[in-house]
């Protein structure tokens, strides 16, 4: 099963912001897509629907989606326990802090920062945020993540960048 992960989309009705080429191409080969959060508007996840199925979760900038989805997701993926939350609070202490707040998962996927992670956490927890596609902020590069489950196991987690600087 292969995994395309977004977070803080941003998207906005009436702006010109959408997603780069490279993570659209990216969209074609999901099994299975994970938002963790600011989405902003509905028909992000009616667009991406249209790839896969979407799971996601509920940010800060999501009040339009509020009540539609939850502010945090625990899901199995072929084997794969994983959850998604929007905002993991500060950088320090996040692993620890991810492992009380989700200690049966193997995989935690987060946004909010729109700084890439893709680290191992407490208790062999895997930790990923994909960044944004769309808002870099400090970032190099938009970026977003993807992975694959292999016999319930996470397979080769990365951060892709789709667009900036090559």
């Amino acid at each position: 099963m292969h995994v395309v992960v977004l977070a803080d989309t941003h998207s906005r009705r009436g702006s010109s912001r959408r997603l780069p080429d490279r993570a659209l191409v990216a969209l074609e080969r999901a099994d299975v897509i994970l938002h963790a959060g600011d989405i902003v508007i509905g028909e992000v996840l009616d667009a991406l629907a249209a790839y896969a199925p979407v799971h996601a979760v509920c940010g800060n900038n999501d009040p339009e989606l509020a009540g539609r989805l939850p502010e945090a997701l625990e899901l199995d993926l072929d084997g794969l326990a994983v959850a998604m939350v929007h905002d993991s609070g500060p950088k320090r202490g996040r692993p620890e802090r991810l492992r009380r707040w989700f200690p049966a998962v193997d995989l935690v996927v987060f946004g909010h920062s729109h700084e890439p992670v893709n680290e191992g956490g407490v208790g062999g927890q895997w930790l990923l945020n994909p960044g944004s596609p769309t808002e870099r902020r400090r970032q190099p590069h938009h970026t977003i993540g993807s992975f694959d489950v292999a016999s319930g196991a996470l397979v080769d987690p990365q951060i892709l960048v789709v667009s900036g600087p090559a």
